[in-house]
């Protein structure tokens, strides 16, 4: 499998049918799969803070710390396709959607290399 050959309904499969061999579907509900994907989200923050972001650079590209990082995103993965789902949303369309908007709040002429906020541009 890969990022260049696998879809997101191809994963979206997987994840649900992962799910529903374990009858964990009733379980599934949005406010439960949001604070399953922020917990799932800290646990990556954790991997990260107070870290020398040179030094975590560093540490990414070997194993263990390569490993335990791949496992906390596959974890977010999962939990975000399984809320997409959970609300019927089309993840690529409101990621376009997103993206587009988000162009139009940084233009490049004003927003390239500028860590500020839209409303702070200018």
């Amino acid at each position: 499998m890969s990022d260049q050959t696998e879809t997101i309904a191809e994963l979206l499969a997987r994840a649900l049918r992962f799910r529903d061999e374990r009858s964990w579907g009733g379980f599934h509900n949005a406010k439960d799969l949001v604070l399953a994907l922020a917990a799932e989200v800290g646990e990556l923050c954790e991997l990260v803070l107070w870290k020398d972001p040179a030094q975590l650079e560093t540490e990414l590209r070997e194993e263990p710390a390569r490993g335990r990082f791949a496992d906390e995103i596959a974890d977010v993965q999962n939990l975000l396709l399984l809320l997409v789902d959970a609300v019927g949303l089309d993840l690529s369309d409101a990621f376009a959607k997103k993206l587009e908007a988000n162009a139009e709040k940084y233009p490049v002429a004003k927003a390239r290399g500028s860590a500020r906020k839209y409303t702070e541009l200018g």
